[in-house]
């Protein structure tokens, strides 16, 4: 008996009959038309749904396999990096064994792109790619919780209701990363929170932590036994410029204005969308070492993935010139920076030029809030040293 059918990434055998299911479904096939060719279906879409049929089809030929599907997101993924960043760079993840599982918890900016790149940088390192936590409220469509979990998406049922159900969610869920770990040894991706961290300020949940510790086999073994066996890397991604800024700093102002924020129909599907599409500079992805210690609870783990994550951080000139516009202060220069040139000004001046005046005090705090956090962090530690 499969106690994760409803929820983990499709098997090889599975691959082949779930394909040839979306390749009739209509509401993949239109979105897909709007994609590609939005004036013409939008028009004449009885000519343009044998056309994206047979695009689909050409594109999908062949595919039996999720390593053979992965492959074609490869494919999507290379022309990304290629028109929409300056650079990506990786570090650390040299220092990680080739055939070990990992858990890694990265911080979360962008709904597709932080597993996306992460999956990037370990390919191109001759690794196995990660299996990928995905909340069901971004699977309203059931076409878009196939294609998830056809890239090796595991679903997490956020939209369980009442105490019994959402407790029996989280169970089903933490023993699921165990089995993936553990018995399977495929290693793992997920966030660090629920929802992006819109304001640049990255932070652990514990929750996350103790739903992940639900699965702890009392009580043969305690609680730090377990995380040490998870192999939990603390992963940290920067983008130097988010395509998104100007919209989470309009939500931030409206929550801050409003006391809450309504999203338009479809919003999160527009910001996978222009996050993709949009340009994010250079980018950096950081893996740190594995979690290795005694660990009182799931606060204790939080904290120290926080430590980590916050000091992996590669800076950008983005975020030092955010910093220096809204605080006039050097003490940035203490930290690991990129030299700042005539054209990164021009660009940040040009920018922010674009941004409404009334969230531009937002969007910068949202770039300087990395060089706070790494201030703070340093100080953190020289008042422990100094004890």
């Amino acid at each position: 008996m499969d106690d994760f059918a409803e929820i983990r990434p499709y098997h090889d055998d599975e691959v082949v009959p779930v394909l040839g299911k979306l390749l009739v479904d209509p509401e993949l096939l239109n979105v897909v038309a709007n994609l590609r060719i939005p004036r013409l279906n939008r028009y004449l879409p009885w000519l343009v749904r044998p056309i994206i049929t047979w695009y689909l089809r050409r594109e999908l030929k062949g595919v039996s396999s999720v390593a053979g599907f992965q492959l074609i997101i490869k494919r999507y993924m290379d022309a990304m990096i290629e028109d929409h960043t300056c650079s990506f760079n990786v570090s650390g993840l040299d220092a990680l064994e080739s055939d070990a599982a990992y858990l890694f918890i990265s911080n979360h900016r962008d709904i597709a792109l932080d597993p996306a790149f992460v999956n990037y940088a370990l390919y191109h390192h001759e690794r196995d790619t990660v299996r990928i936590a995905i909340g069901d409220n971004l699977l309203s469509k059931p076409f878009a919780a196939d294609l998830m979990r056809l890239n090796k998406s595991f679903i997490v049922r956020r939209s369980a209701r009442g105490p019994r159900q959402m407790l029996a969610a989280f169970r089903q869920l933490a023993n699921y990363i165990r089995f993936s770990l553990l018995e399977e040894r495929s290693s793992i991706w997920i966030a660090q929170r629920e929802g992006r961290a819109k304001d640049g300020n990255d932070a652990t949940e514990a929750a996350v932590i103790k739903m992940i510790g639900m699965a702890q086999q009392k009580p043969d073994e305690s609680f730090s036994d377990y995380i040490n066996k998870l192999n939990i890397v603390p992963v940290s991604i920067s983008y130097e410029w988010d395509p998104l800024d100007a919209a989470k700093a309009q939500e931030l102002v409206h929550v801050e204005r409003d006391g809450a924020y309504l999203k338009a129909e479809h919003e999160d599907l527009k910001s996978i969308a222009l996050g993709v599409l949009g340009n994010k500079g250079d980018v950096h992805v950081s893996f740190g070492a594995p979690l290795k210690g005694e660990f009182a609870d799931a606060a204790v783990v939080a904290a120290v993935l926080d430590e980590a994550i916050i000091d992996q951080y590669r800076l950008h000139a983005s975020n030092v010139l955010a910093y220096k516009r809204l605080y006039n202060d050097d003490s940035w220069r203490e930290l690991r920076v990129p030299k700042i040139t005539d054209a990164d000004v021009a660009e940040f001046e040009k920018r922010f030029a674009k941004i409404p005046q009334e969230f531009r005090v937002k969007a910068m705090e949202i770039y300087a809030n990395p060089v706070r956090n790494q201030l703070r962090s340093r100080d953190l530690r020289a008042v422990d040293e100094a004890v």
